[in-house]
């Protein structure tokens, strides 16, 4: 057996592409960003730029034809300067465009991918309800057919990207009496449809990402926005899901990165007691601590996303080894994560405490991710059912 680890010569330049491009033109806004909460209005035509937008897609959409892999190594590197702006760019490019682009028709996706990819568009995924979170099956969204049209009531909530968002897709009930199989989804355009009402909810981490709560007052839409198929919904929000995770650890990945890069910097340059503090035992327990965590989450989150893209079949959900290797890669990120950027604050002392310093974006921001796409929770829930599933004989 021979285990590599090794990013091919176009991942590594993907890589320092993405990392210039944030260092240079994004990490110098966010200090002001963070404070204001606000995302920069031109982030998207920016990543648009760079062919950063759409990795995943297809060429004939303007997308990159590439994997998830390379989707979760451009969310790492925009998280080593910002995690909130990473989830940000998660959010619209693969829970909402990636998921359209593997359900929709020819026609719904020759409208939408080529803006998403251009960074047009602006994507945001409804799922969570306020009282249906993990529990996301019992929502309450209904979409009731009148004619050749749907009528939407209800709300989603904690929905990234909605304030600001051209396409939102989203689940809703097409039929009540067939429970978690009555569910179907759709995609409207919230900032010129009647009756799509957003507010923007306040945040103490992940801020200049946007954040919603969504009501559908009414709300019609054309039939032809619908798609995947009435009542297959289910099927649709179960199989983006592993994917979500899988990438969605960069932000993760980036945080930690970040913080071990900034406290070994720190920890070389602060003397006390006539010595730098990189000296002291404490520190470098820290410091190979954090390192540890951060190669164990690299490894975890990279090897799902491989083995994500060398299937045939990407969909996961219940019963697939895919759905407890994207439950597990991103646990471990989250948790490890939240380790990593308190020991990198405990370095810095009170700077680590003050606003100028990016580990206390990064402390504030990975917290999420013990509660965002499934909490650590409902995680182990998922990697103990696939483990305890009578077929189980993978040593994944």
């Amino acid at each position: 057996m021979s285990l590599s680890f090794e990013f091919s010569p176009e991942q590594r330049m993907l890589e320092e592409n993405v990392w210039r491009w944030a260092s240079t033109w994004l990490e110098p806004q966010m200090e002001h960003l963070y404070e204001k909460d606000e995302m920069p209005p031109d982030l998207f035509r920016e990543l648009g730029k760079l062919g950063l937008n759409g990795i995943v897609y297809e060429e004939q959409y303007g997308g990159a034809g590439l994997g998830y892999l390379e989707t979760l190594l451009v969310y790492e590197n925009i998280a080593r300067v910002s995690n909130a702006l990473a989830m940000t760019v998660g959010a619209s490019q693969t829970l909402a465009f990636d998921n359209f682009r593997r359900h929709a028709s020819e026609a719904q996706k020759a409208a939408i991918l080529p803006k998403a990819c251009s960074g047009e568009y602006i994507g945001c995924l409804g799922i969570t309800e306020p009282n249906a979170g993990s529990d996301a099956m019992s929502m309450t969204t209904r979409a009731e057919k009148k004619g050749n049209t749907y009528v939407i009531n209800g709300s989603k909530t904690f929905i990234t990207n909605a304030p600001l968002a051209d396409v939102m897709v989203f689940y809703a009930k097409t039929d009540l009496g067939k429970g978690p199989h009555g569910i179907s989804t759709f995609f409207c355009y919230p900032k010129t449809t009647k009756g799509f009402v957003c507010e923007k909810i306040k945040k103490w981490g992940m801020r200049s990402s946007p954040t919603g709560l969504v009501t559908f007052d009414d709300m019609v839409l054309p039939e032809d926005n619908l798609f995947g198929g009435i009542n297959q919904g289910v099927q649709i929000l179960t199989s983006g899901l592993c994917t979500e995770r899988i990438t969605l650890s960069g932000c993760s990945l980036g945080s930690m990165r970040a913080c071990l890069e900034l406290s070994l910097k720190y920890a070389k340059e602060r003397v006390q007691f006539g010595k730098p503090i990189a000296n002291f035992q404490f520190i470098q327990g820290k410091l190979a601590d954090m390192y540890t965590r951060y190669l164990s989450s690299k490894w975890m989150a990279y090897s799902a996303a491989a083995f994500c893209d060398g299937l045939e079949n990407k969909a996961g959900g219940k019963g697939t080894d895919l759905d407890r290797m994207a439950a597990a890669a991103l646990l471990h990120c989250g948790e490890a994560g939240t380790a990593v950027v308190s020991d990198a604050v405990q370095i810095h002392g009170g700077y680590g405490y003050c606003q100028e310093y990016a580990v206390s974006r990064h402390y504030l921001d990975e917290k999420l991710w013990h509660i965002g796409a499934g909490t650590s929770e409902v995680r182990r829930m998922i990697i103990a059912r696939e483990l305890l599933r009578d077929d189980f004989a993978s040593g994944r």
